[in-house]
């Protein structure tokens, strides 16, 4: 884990981008969530929440003391 961020700010950040990528291909008629937990749909609404609530604690950004710690914020 990098120095500065926190557990929670580097799982939103994977999050996040596995939901752009998921948008990206989404434009090309390929849902990779879909794909890979489309039998499991409970899993599947559960990841796109997950990927949700990311997006707002990317917005708001983290305030633990670690993102606030050396980096100043969890997105630099």
């Amino acid at each position: 884990m990098s120095k500065g961020k926190c557990a929670l700010s580097m799982t939103a950040f994977v999050l996040l981008v596995i939901g752009g990528l998921n948008w990206g291909l989404y434009a090309f008629n390929y849902n990779l969530v879909n794909m890979l937990l489309g039998s499991w749909p409970t899993v599947e609404k559960i990841v796109y929440i997950l990927v949700g609530l990311s997006a707002i604690l990317a917005i708001f950004s983290c305030r633990c003391k670690a993102c606030q710690s050396d980096a100043g914020s969890c997105c630099q």
